[in-house]
């Protein structure tokens, strides 16, 4: 039997990535200043955390105009939400495991 331990998944040791998936697996979608409002966090760090999930597949962009305003907002893939699901499973059996 595989060591919970190693069914983690180290992109969510991330603090800030694993807040941004928490908030998009009950968000269908959300907007980058929500998103930066709800994990109180400037917009370089969230950038460059978002663009981390968005290379590993985790989570989708879609970039859209809403007057002359750009509004991009995110979304977690069907990858993203079944990798963070095995995450979360991972830590409750080492949870688990331990008490």
């Amino acid at each position: 039997m595989k060591n919970p331990i190693e069914s983690l998944n180290k992109i969510f040791d991330s603090r800030i990535r694993l807040g941004v998936m928490s908030v998009l697996m009950v968000n269908e979608r959300i907007n980058f200043n929500d998103l930066k409002q709800m994990l109180e966090l400037t917009d370089g760090n969230l950038a460059s955390h978002l663009s981390t999930l968005e290379q590993a597949a985790l989570i989708s962009v879609h970039k859209a105009f809403v007057g002359k305003k750009t509004n991009t907002t995110y979304q977690a893939t069907e990858a993203g939400r079944l990798a963070f699901k095995n995450h979360l499973d991972a830590l409750e059996k080492m949870i688990k495991n331990i008490s």
